[in-house]
């Protein structure tokens, strides 16, 4: 099975960012709802083709995996039940401006684009083996690494503390 790269991102020049976009969610289960919204109304506004539904349930993925591996109080972690039952989408609401636990950043360049999760945790993402696919949940790195072209996680340094998860999608470029 896929084994967690304890990688930085490949090489992109930050100076060729054609768009970036950020977004602070908190340690409740209606993070991930608010990550789709905030994803899909950032995606709407680039062209990524093709990749909209997978960049989409990638973010989806590593959100939940922030929520429910990546906060260091037990009592702040969603339960699986709470991650399950979150709306898809509903009403339109922004992304939380309440302390940030967990944030999510969309970098497009030209011809790629970058999901990262960041979270608290200094744990190191590690996929689940299990040959079990009708499990409800521990597919998440599996769906990651699926659906993106690569990904990979590295510590945070500085004033910065615990790990972000990144996700690396190929675009078409319009021939």
């Amino acid at each position: 099975m896929l084994k967690p790269l304890r990688q930085g991102l490949p090489p992109l020049d930050p100076a060729a960012v054609s768009d970036a976009a950020s977004c602070a969610l908190p340690a409740r289960y209606e993070a991930v709802r608010e990550a789709r919204r905030f994803t899909r109304g950032t995606l709407d506004q680039w062209d990524v083709g093709d990749r909209f539904d997978d960049i989409c349930l990638v973010v989806s993925e590593l959100v939940t995996n922030a929520l429910r591996h990546g906060l260091p109080l037990p009592h702040h972690r969603p339960s699986n039940e709470a991650l399950r039952a979150a709306p898809s989408d509903s009403a339109d609401a922004a992304c939380s401006e309440h302390e940030p636990s967990v944030r999510l950043h969309l970098m497009r360049w030209a011809e790629r684009l970058v999901c990262a999760v960041r979270d608290p945790s200094h744990e190191t993402p590690v996929p689940r083996d299990s040959d079990d696919f009708s499990a409800e949940s521990g597919r998440g790195l599996f769906l990651v690494d699926s659906f993106a072209d690569s990904w990979g996680w590295h510590p945070l340094a500085g004033s910065l503390d615990g790990k972000v998860v990144w996700a690396l999608f190929r675009l078409r470029t319009a021939d």
